[in-house]
């Protein structure tokens, strides 16, 4: 049976790091874990889904997290406005809703 080991976020960076001073196969070795598990983990700071902390961004990383960031204020714009008309439905249609029940009362009907 596999053991899984858990890493926290800090002990990823501090050894994305290190991968990046020694290399990836020297530092999985120094830190003793799989070399793949620390390829991810590099992968993944240089695709920008990991935080380095200061100074560690590169512009095309940088220009990928702005990019990301103006696509989420796109979509929070859209869900926005979906919520507004969605709203704005709700509100027509309660109105409907009380204007054909008055309607029914008058007539008569209500009491079927």
């Amino acid at each position: 049976m596999r053991q899984t080991r858990s890493y926290d976020a800090e002990y990823k960076v501090q050894a994305v790091k290190l991968a990046k001073l020694r290399g990836t196969k020297a530092a999985a070795a120094e830190l003793g874990i799989p070399e793949g598990t620390l390829s991810g983990w590099v992968h993944k700071a240089k695709s920008g889904y990991m935080d380095l902390g200061l100074g560690e961004q590169r512009p095309e990383t940088a220009l990928t997290l702005a990019a990301e960031n103006e696509e989420l204020r796109r979509q929070l714009k859209e869900r926005d406005k979906e919520i507004k008309r969605l709203n704005e439905l709700n509100e027509f249609l309660e109105e409907a809703s009380a204007f054909f029940a008055a309607s029914r009362r008058k007539s008569g009907r209500g009491n079927d």
